[in-house]
């Protein structure tokens, strides 16, 4: 393996966003009330953070717990002033009550954004048919990214699920990047990058106080030393 595995780390302050990039972040997912999994924060957080590191920010589009839509038009509000702020990558994922994706919902977020690049995150671990998501979702512009552990339940259930969607990478649905996260650990790599999984995504493991303390440089550096021992 000779590429470089991306290292996405969730941030939740301007400390957050300093520490991981001084460990060797790549990328960082922005989200305020972990207690929630993760909702938007405010663009002021977003442009304080923009404004402290250089490296590449994804900024969550959810607005309360759980993967339904709800409020739409204040979605597309809430993107507006996220891009002002400097926001030009997202993260969101709605599902429908079937399990499907919201698609009327996506499409209308996704239209905000004007291009610019998003992720699709752990709603696909909840949705009823994976396959079928990700046929629904293809075609939609910016899309580049699965955040997923592959299970509901975490990466120990779902290697075997992300392994072969990774296998699937020239497949109608499938060329987007998977990024693995949600209970991932660092006994997880090795198998994964054997299987041409290049991205990670990691929150509570680069806290070792928990989410109640803030990023720690150093553990993020012993995942960036982990990745890139790995790839070379």
């Amino acid at each position: 393996m000779s590429k470089r595995a991306v290292l996405e780390v969730i941030a939740l302050d301007t400390e957050d966003a300093v520490a991981a990039q001084a460990g060797g972040a790549d990328r960082l997912e922005l989200v305020t009330e972990m207690a929630a999994d993760g909702l938007t924060p405010s663009p002021a957080t977003v442009a304080a953070i923009r404004a402290a590191v250089d490296i590449d920010l994804r900024v969550m589009l959810r607005l309360a717990d759980g993967f339904a839509a709800g409020d739409v038009d204040r979605l597309v509000g809430v993107a507006g002033e996220l891009r002002q702020a400097g926001a030009d990558q997202f993260v969101l994922g709605f599902l429908a009550v079937d399990g499907g994706a919201d698609l009327a919902a996506v499409e209308r977020v996704v239209d905000a954004l004007g291009g610019c690049p998003w992720t699709f995150h752990r709603a696909i671990d909840r949705a009823a048919d994976r396959d079928a998501l990700r046929k629904q979702l293809a075609d939609l512009p910016g899309l580049d990214t699965y955040l997923t552990a592959g299970s509901a339940t975490g990466v120990d259930d779902g290697l075997p699920t992300l392994l072969a969607e990774a296998a699937r990478d020239s497949s109608p649905g499938y060329e987007q990047q998977i990024l693995v996260g949600g209970g991932l650990r660092l006994d997880h790599v090795p198998r994964l990058r054997a299987g041409g999984i290049e991205a990670f995504h990691i929150g509570g493991a680069a806290r070792p106080d928990g989410w109640r303390g803030p990023v720690s440089a150093g553990a993020v550096a012993e995942w960036r030393t982990a990745l890139d021992g790995d790839t070379a």
